[in-house]
């Protein structure tokens, strides 16, 4: 009975835990980006945005898209969004 029980339980984690990860997106946007083996790197898009005027804080993954905090070319504030296989910005629902 108890393994029984023990299985049920490490299944509930499994859907909890890959839950998470939908949750934790902002759905402020989303990119059809495939698998991250095909993605170009961050860097690329800090040293693209850097040369655009942009002083790039931090770089993270949301909802497909690579998400950037930023003080771009005006010193303001930013957060945009960024397909990470095209690199090209992404409309958020915000715009």
């Amino acid at each position: 009975m108890s393994r029984k029980l023990s299985a049920a339980a490490l299944a509930a984690t499994a859907v909890a835990i890959a839950s998470i990860g939908v949750a934790g997106a902002t759905g402020l946007a989303t990119c059809d980006s495939g698998s991250p083996d095909g993605w170009q790197p961050q860097e690329k898009l800090a040293a693209m945005l850097k040369e655009k005027g942009w002083e790039v804080r931090n770089i993270k993954v949301d909802g497909g898209c690579y998400e950037v905090y930023a003080i771009d070319d005006k010193g303001e504030r930013a957060e945009a969004y960024f397909h990470p296989v095209t690199l090209e910005r992404v409309e958020t629902a915000r715009e």
